[in-house]
């Protein structure tokens, strides 16, 4: 595997090292001793698929809650998304930023999502699905969500949403934290 990491600290952009013949190709998607040389931790617990009929498709920006938060490794499975993620670890240098990358099926590309980070995609075609290993177990007490087109974020979706559940639609603003003025 070729692990890219992201201008988000923790995130990886992950394409396959094809092995190809005749046949076609061969590739991992997975290998524990791999993910860890480059620091991931993620011993999946669950394992989602989520299928979407009609290109304009917006899911997310969910997030789950320490200490349920979960890591995922996310991969378009037939069609293509534009997969975004936003950094909500407060002690992080990209704290409110994100990062939205084109997966597709024929690409096998995956981008690894860290704890701590929201995440949501869009449809880029009709009958597009989505699938993702997840280090954690759902626990709805602990899920959390930033509305899509939340200005303080300021994501760039590349098409305009034609389908948003109410629930998505409902996240409450973001609210950036403040840095503390020192000496004042």
């Amino acid at each position: 595997m070729i692990f890219t990491e992201t201008e988000l600290p923790g995130a990886f952009i992950i394409d396959v090292d094809r092995m190809a013949d005749e046949r076609g190709f061969f590739a991992r998607s997975w290998c524990a001793d791999e993910f860890a040389a480059h620091g991931i931790l993620m011993p999946p617990l669950q394992a989602n698929v989520s299928s979407n009929p009609k290109r304009g498709t917006l899911r997310g920006m969910h997030l789950q809650l320490a200490p349920h938060e979960e890591t995922k490794l996310v991969r378009c499975t037939r069609g293509a998304i534009y997969d975004v993620i936003v950094d909500l670890r407060e002690e992080s240098p990209t704290y409110g930023q994100w990062l939205g990358v084109e997966l597709t099926a024929d690409s096998f590309r995956m981008l690894f999502v860290p704890g701590g980070f929201a995440h949501g995609f869009i449809t880029l075609q009709d009958n597009t699905d989505v699938c993702y290993q997840v280090s954690a177990k759902y626990a709805p007490g602990f899920e959390r969500g930033l509305r899509w087109n939340d200005p303080a974020i300021g994501i760039q979706w590349p098409i305009e949403p034609t389908l948003v559940s109410e629930k998505d639609q409902s996240h409450p603003d973001f609210q950036l934290r403040v840095p503390e003025v020192v000496g004042g």
